[in-house]
């Protein structure tokens, strides 16, 4: 992919444009409260806390509105965004300087348009049912979460054994034990992820948020909050399906050591895809 930004110019009067910021700083407040309570007395919790600490990225980031590439904010010169970095002022105008950000970050750009655009082509696989969480913990004593093991850890043993384990996602993969890594029927490296990622992958549909995080001021800010409900989603079902106790926490197995829970996985799975595949469309859609 040519590192190109749809940057075709609209203006937005500032009656309009705050107005979107303000709207954008609320929804991003009421998406981080919990995450930011839990900060301020130490408290930590074993789903959410991963969509801020796997993916290194502040509450505030997510409170800090762009309107996108070639989006003329009119009278914004003494807003405090026409300091910004990656931003210029055009008169008393401040938008967003794509072709700055675009020259600086030219291979990261490449390499999320071509990943996001090779992803979407690929047929979605629905085979894997959330074992890779469970690979994570096979035949090992400690492990990354404090909550027990739903079926203890011999059992859980004995479903990895007995599963077809078919993780396609590498950041997934590398996490496997060293008993699990020779039973996945996969082998992803970072090397060969533009061809092995697929859209059916819930890491690879949590993902989308940090590529959009990557391409900063270039994505409009609905589109970064879309993507952290998302990956929010998607990682409830990840845990729901994992080999995890999280009954304290509130949340009911998705038991897919058995039929039903394998049904009821692929059911939500299949619609991940599509939310997955429709922000891929336009994260791509702003690159093209």
């Amino acid at each position: 992919m040519t590192v190109t930004v749809n940057t075709e110019t609209r203006v937005l009067g500032a009656t309009k444009w705050r107005s979107l910021e303000q709207d954008h700083e609320h929804r991003a407040d009421a998406l981080t409260r919990a995450r930011r309570e839990r900060a301020a007395t130490g408290q930590t919790h074993p789903v959410d806390d991963f969509l801020f600490t796997y993916y290194p990225f502040r509450p505030g980031l997510l409170r800090r509105w762009h309107p996108g590439a070639g989006v003329l904010l009119q009278d914004a010169a003494d807003d405090p965004r026409a300091s910004w970095k990656w931003y210029r002022t055009i008169g008393t105008a401040s938008q967003v300087d794509a072709a700055a950000f675009s020259e600086k970050n030219e291979r990261v750009i490449r390499f999320i348009g071509n990943l996001l655009t090779a992803t979407r082509q690929q047929p979605a696989h629905f085979g894997c049912f959330g074992l890779h969480e469970w690979a994570m913990v096979y035949r090992q004593g400690e492990h990354r979460h404090v909550a027990p093991l739903r079926l203890g850890q011999s059992d859980t043993d004995a479903v990895v054994a007995e599963s077809r384990i078919a993780c396609s996602h590498f950041d997934a993969f590398r996490f496997f034990t060293p008993a699990a890594l020779p039973l996945n029927r996969l082998q992803p490296t970072r090397e060969n992820q533009p061809a092995m990622e697929q859209p059916g992958c819930l890491h690879a549909g949590m993902d989308i948020y940090k590529w959009v995080i990557k391409l900063g001021p270039l994505v409009p800010g609905e589109v970064l909050l879309d993507s952290f409900e998302l990956a929010r989603d998607i990682r409830r079902l990840d845990m729901e399906a994992s080999p995890y106790d999280l009954s304290n926490w509130g949340y009911a197995p998705v038991e897919v050591e058995t039929p039903e829970g394998k049904a009821e996985y692929v059911r939500r799975q299949r619609g991940f895809t599509e939310r997955s595949n429709l922000l891929r469309d336009r994260v791509v859609s702003l690159l093209a």
